[in-house]
């Protein structure tokens, strides 16, 4: 397979980059992972995401709005009830999630065998 050659100073190539650090922050793809499931309220996200806060679930699910990966409805009830749901866009971002994922999981192995021989070969 050829390689596109990448203007690694263009404005796009430093959107990439952007986006790139986002999605593969701490808890964007656990976030996305989770609503692959289908609708949930904000509370069930963070049940079901250990560790992250209420505050970090908040930013993370309004960057991910504002990114139309992710869309909010209020339910006209008493109280209100929110709940978050992928967009077709967000999907499309949770298949290459789990396609990264199987990649991992095949290569694991292999790449834990080449970090060995990395440290043994430099360990001083």
């Amino acid at each position: 397979m050829q390689m596109t050659k990448i203007d690694h100073g263009s404005r796009n190539c430093m959107r990439v980059s952007e986006l790139l650090g986002r999605i593969g922050d701490r808890w964007t793809l656990p976030v996305v992972v989770t609503l692959n499931g289908g609708p949930l309220r904000f509370n069930a996200i963070r049940r079901a995401i250990t560790g992250i806060s209420q505050q970090m679930l908040t930013r993370t699910l309004r960057a991910l709005e504002r990114d139309g990966m992710v869309s909010r409805t209020v339910h006209p009830s008493v109280p209100p009830q929110v709940e978050y749901a992928l967009t077709p866009l967000g999907l499309s971002l949770a298949e290459e999630a789990a396609r990264l994922g199987r990649w991992m999981q095949t290569h694991l192995a292999e790449i834990d065998g080449h970090r060995a021989a990395f440290d043994n070969r430099t360990a001083n």
